[in-house]
């Protein structure tokens, strides 16, 4: 996908679906309209999942505390919308066993009736089945004995977010959708009815301006969605409820185990997910509140210790701050509710409206469910008028780079795609060098970025691309100028651009470090 091509492709053109924002629930509109033949057109202020889709816990999941809930209908359709994923991008998408370590029968038997449950829901798209285990010796090396005298051991997806954002957008254009990051939409169009009929345009990258039309304008903007509302005089029931939850990654000498740990009752109620990563131990979530919501948000210390404190609890080797590799903040765009304002106890659940002027908003939902999502929203459009009216096609659609035979290494994420990179490093031993010598990524991969996958800065290689931001800042910080180098030299930078560029990211690698 070449980003010149796209924005070729504006000139002189009216679509059926313009959707604003490229994050899940922007890119899975993409896909399920470009599929159905939509004439589509995507718009991302940024870079693509680069608001807070690049930041997940990693799961895709019916939500074990939503079953606990009774929030019987999310649960169901999310581990149905799970088994789906799972099929249609298995270089992406895998299962991963889950352990409830348990210090009393009582517990055990407790949650494995409800895991029981939670299995049964998923009918045949479930894989594997849950179980009590009464000696669990050996399953969950590195935990406290005491703490795990029994244990249940249920199934659940794990997945690369932000490789699945790109995904979708190669998949989506692939079947004729333009998508344009770094371009922001600054202003709605209006017809005399005033109708929306289109949207204006920045290029941030080219300084040019856009006014693109069509029937259908989807705000799919998650947490950001107050800027778009203001832009509608019509839109008064958009509000969301935004909460930050943190992430911290560890090395897996932790909990040296090919299954993810997880406690489902913590001191402040909230549940706590250990899980293999990359190579790495991804801990996490917190759910913290938000009065302001930023592109970066920051950690808060006592959201770190809690994390800290609690998963050491559970560990013989308890981690310390020096021991975290990165912290990373996610936001969840929970439905505001009036019953409640503990964002713990917000469902995950999504909402369309269409408000008067015909803009329509897509909020909330999460990760596992963002192929639903689009096509209960392009449905409801169909019904309301705004796009004719057409078949999904996403629920047996194989994603891009779809293989069941991906390489069992750092390039899995490629799919189909990672024999391409292998050749690029044997034909050039430039791009076979690794950027980093503790980690395995290469210049092919940041060269594969740049020529594919519409990169544009350092942190869209090392943050979304490549991992590295993530998985260990340190190590992104100490590679981020000769990579800034070599982008640099692939996009034709001035030296004061490379120098600012370099900069930027460090500053940014530097909010990701514990000190």
């Amino acid at each position: 996908m070449q980003r010149a091509r796209q924005l070729q492709g504006l000139q002189g053109g009216t679509w059926d679906l313009i959707i604003i924002g490229g994050g899940a629930s922007g890119l899975g509109l993409a896909l399920d309209g470009a599929s159905r033949g939509y004439k589509t057109l995507l718009l991302e202020a940024r870079d693509f999942t680069q608001g807070t889709s690049s930041r997940s816990t990693k799961l895709l999941h019916g939500g074990v505390r939503y079953l606990a809930q009774g929030d019987f209908g999310l649960v169901y359709e999310a581990l149905h919308e799970r088994g789906t994923l799972i099929e249609n991008a298995p270089h992406l998408c895998a299962w991963q066993g889950f352990v409830i370590p348990c210090s009393h029968l009582g517990h055990a038997l407790f949650y494995g009736l409800g895991l029981k449950i939670y299995a049964l829901m998923a009918g045949k798209l479930q894989a594997h089945g849950s179980d009590i285990v009464f000696r669990p010796e050996g399953l969950l090396p590195g935990v406290r004995p005491k703490k795990c005298q029994y244990a249940v051991r249920y199934y659940d997806g794990q997945f690369d977010d932000a490789r699945l954002g790109i995904t979708l957008a190669l998949s989506a254009h692939a079947h004729g959708a333009n998508l344009l990051n770094y371009m922001e939409v600054d202003r709605l169009l209006f017809d005399l009815d005033q109708k929306i009929c289109g949207v204006g345009a920045q290029d941030r990258l080219g300084q040019q301006s856009f006014e693109l039309r069509a029937p259908c304008v989807i705000n799919a903007t998650g947490v950001f969605t107050q800027r778009i509302n203001q832009m509608d005089p019509s839109t008064a029931q958009n509000a969301i409820t935004p909460s930050q939850g943190i992430h911290l990654v560890l090395d897996s000498k932790f909990l040296p185990s090919k299954h993810a740990l997880m406690i489902p009752k913590t001191p402040d109620g909230r549940v706590l997910f250990a899980i293999p990563w990359h190579g790495k131990l991804l801990v996490g979530t917190t759910d913290t509140p938000l009065q302001e919501v930023r592109y970066d948000p920051l950690p808060l210390e006592e959201e770190i210790d809690f994390l800290l404190d609690t998963l050491g609890r559970y560990l013989e080797q308890p981690p310390t701050r020096q021991d975290v590799r990165s912290v990373f903040v996610g936001l969840r765009p929970l439905m505001a509710s009036s019953h409640t304002r503990a964002t713990k106890k917000l469902s995950r659940s999504h909402k369309i409206y269409i408000a008067p002027s015909g803009l329509v908003h897509l909020n909330g939902g999460k990760w596992t469910t963002y192929r639903r999502m689009a096509q209960e929203t392009l449905d409801l459009c169909a019904q309301q008028g705004l796009l004719p009216p057409k078949t999904c096609q996403t629920k047996s659609l194989k994603l891009h780079g779809y293989t069941t035979d991906a390489p069992d290494s750092h390039l899995r994420v490629y799919g189909a795609q990672a024999q391409d990179i292998l050749d690029l490093e044997r034909a050039d031993p430039t791009l076979a060098r690794k950027i980093h010598p503790a980690h395995p990524y290469s210049y092919a991969q940041v060269f594969w970025a740049l020529e594919h996958e519409v990169a544009f800065s350092l942190e869209d290689v090392l943050s979304r691309r490549i991992r590295l931001l993530l998985l260990d800042a340190r190590a992104a910080y100490d590679c981020a100028m000769p990579v800034g180098q070599f982008m640099g030299t692939y996009l034709g930078w001035s030296a004061q651009k490379t120098t600012q560029e370099i900069a930027s990211f460090q500053s940014l690698a530097r909010a990701y470090i514990l000190e």
